[in-house]
């Protein structure tokens, strides 16, 4: 998809040539909030249905669903166009036997045995899917942990939790062959295991999408990832070009996206933007869901600040016991001298709620004690 900003009269759709401010090349969650930001600040949108390439810095070329094309110039180009899913090594995905993430959401019917290859957060979130939905799920992951990016002692205990709820681990494993009859050895080298599956479901995780856009055309610089470069505002080394979202560098999140070209539209318009990337959460939505903010405590140890960690299970609080839904808890890291919240990691029904305001006390540097004291309902979740 495509998106425009623009300062005139409104577009006539498939022009030869048209001037624009802006063009977000790109209508996922970080180009669509972003025109929608650009509209606020008094840049008019229009929108186009096509596929967009970058012919020079200011220049857009447009081959249209209805088959026609045009040429947008721009004063600035924004590149979202986000991410696909990464192929594992000698396995082809067919969507049939073998899945991505993608056919993991049409299967016709519900398979008795599954194989998830990752143990990330699009692994563990369809893989508890089909499991809570009947399916013998097993998961294979080449790390000692699953949830790459949590806390330590968060992943154990959300482990132990999924496998309660009759998910299989094999962890330091790999896949040593892809057919649906999967053999998996350990990852250091070891006896190999041979589980007979219906479905295969590779979830190793996604690579930026720039196919086709055009890049190598004006020198837009890239990393060994294939990551479009940029710096603190976005910019790549072609000054009017910029890029946010699951093309440059950090996590792959929608919020993220949606701030960073939230951040751009005010960099073109007021020259500032920002985006605390500490203050940026990360929740996945198994049952009990799973969110962290900030800081790991092995991020925090690391680091060599002095800290002090607070827990609180679910077990213990009234609203969950009435739901009866008491998996989980509450982890707060905070530095030892300031009190100033370093990190929050929640188990839990609705964790991905909860953990708002934990980014507003990230956000605003608030101490664990500001928190203590804020006044909550009773009975909820949060108190």
């Amino acid at each position: 998809m495509l998106r425009v900003a623009r300062n005139t009269l409104r577009l006539k759709r498939y022009s030869t040539a048209t001037e624009y401010d802006l063009v977000v090349i790109g209508g996922g969650p970080g180009g669509y909030v972003g025109a929608i930001k650009a509209a606020q600040l008094g840049l008019k949108i229009d929108y186009l249905k096509g596929w967009g390439k970058i012919t020079s810095p200011n220049q857009v070329a447009v081959d249209g669903l209805d088959g026609q094309q045009s040429t947008l110039n721009t004063k600035h180009i924004m590149i979202a166009t986000g991410s696909d899913v990464s192929p594992f090594p000698g396995i082809e995905i067919d969507e049939q036997a073998i899945i991505s993430s993608t056919g993991a959401l049409s299967l016709s019917k519900v398979p008795e045995k599954m194989i998830v290859i990752g143990g990330g957060v699009i692994g563990l979130e369809l893989g508890s899917v089909w499991s809570r939905l009947g399916a013998e799920v097993t998961v294979v992951e080449f790390n000692k942990a699953i949830g790459a990016g949590m806390d330590g002692e968060v992943a154990k205990n959300f482990q132990k939790t999924l496998q309660k709820q009759g998910i299989k681990f094999k962890l330091s494993t790999k896949n040593a062959d892809g057919k649906v009859d999967v053999v998996v050895e350990a990852a250091a080298g070891g006896a190999q295991e041979t589980l007979t599956v219906d479905n295969v479901l590779v979830a190793i995780g996604r690579y930026p999408y720039t196919k086709g856009l055009g890049l190598e055309n004006v020198g837009v610089a890239m990393d060994q990832k294939g990551r479009v470069i940029t710096d603190h505002e976005f910019k790549t080394n072609v000054p009017s070009i910029r890029a946010i979202g699951d093309v440059i560098t950090g996590p792959m999140l929608a919020h993220k996206a949606e701030e960073e070209g939230i951040a751009v539209a005010e960099h073109l318009v007021h020259g500032h933007g920002h985006v605390n990337y500490n203050a940026i959460p990360s929740v996945i939505y198994t049952w009990p869901e799973a969110a962290w903010v900030g800081q790991t405590e092995e991020q925090v140890k690391q680091s060599g600040v002095e800290y002090k960690v607070g827990n609180f299970p679910f077990a213990a609080n009234s609203r969950a016991k009435t739901i009866d839904d008491k998996d989980g808890f509450v982890k707060v890291i905070a530095d030892a001298k300031t009190d100033r919240i370093l990190g929050a990691h929640i188990i839990g029904p609705g964790a991905g709620e909860m953990i708002a305001e934990a980014v507003i006390a990230l956000e605003y540097g608030a101490s664990s004690e500001d928190i203590a004291r804020v006044c909550h309902a009773h009975p909820v979740l949060f108190y």
